[in-house]
């Protein structure tokens, strides 16, 4: 893995953007423009590539330090000249605040084993007998695990997601409701009760009539006729 490789893996993990980048680099006293950041992002095979030097990128993961854990008060940290594997894992490690085990889980998830013993011995001094140098594969599916457990999905994409849904919502309320408007509109009246006379209110054999009444009602009109 190079440098470059790096810094695009952690951006794309933790969706920074370019103001954000600027940003990190300057809380551990670097001054970087956003033609730079796109320059280091840029594909290696791509005319614009700019490689990414050692110092650069440790001012970086100090400025990640910065980012996730507060920057404390004083003199910032002095970026290293020559980077090695076990020194940027060393760097991922503080700025997450991850412990050992939490390491060996997190390779575990991506089917990657890793003994205490041998990532302790990664975190010894360079003359120390137990020291062991950490390989790009080791770096490789750490950044690949840091990336499954901490990444930051991209607004937009939640916000479009969520805007089809509320749509899809509507749409079907608005279905409904309109299958329900047809089937009632389609719903037959009940016939009436007999005996019926068109004309006459269904209930017409309930209404009093008066026998002592000298005047001929509609219902008697009715009969008279037939």
């Amino acid at each position: 893995m190079n440098n470059n490789d790096i810094l695009r893996r952690l951006r794309y993990t933790f969706n920074f953007n370019d103001k954000q980048m600027v940003a990190i680099f300057a809380s551990a006293g670097e001054e970087v423009n956003r033609e730079q950041i796109s320059q280091w992002l840029k594909k290696d095979d791509d005319s614009d590539f700019v490689a990414l030097f050692d110092t650069k990128l440790a001012i970086f993961l100090n400025g990640f330090i910065n980012e996730k854990r507060g920057k404390k008060p004083g003199p910032q940290a002095v970026p290293e000249k020559r980077l090695s594997n076990n020194i940027i894992l060393t760097k991922l490690k503080i700025a997450l605040n991850l412990q050992a085990e939490q390491i060996i889980s997190l390779l575990e998830e991506v089917g990657f084993n890793l003994g205490k013993a041998e990532l302790s011995a990664f975190s010894r001094k360079v003359d120390h007998k137990h020291y062991r140098e950490c390989k790009d594969q080791v770096l490789r599916n750490l950044l690949q695990a840091i990336d499954k457990k901490f990444h930051v999905e991209r607004t937009g994409k939640i916000a479009s997601s969520a805007q089809g849904t509320a749509k899809s919502t509507v749409s079907n309320a608005k279905a409904g409701y309109d299958k329900k408007t047809y089937a009632k509109k389609k719903t037959a009246k009940p016939a009436p009760s007999s005996p019926w006379v068109e004309g006459a209110r269904p209930n017409a054999s309930n209404v009093y009539v008066n026998p002592n009444s000298t005047t001929t009602t509609k219902r008697q009109r009715l009969k008279l006729s037939k």
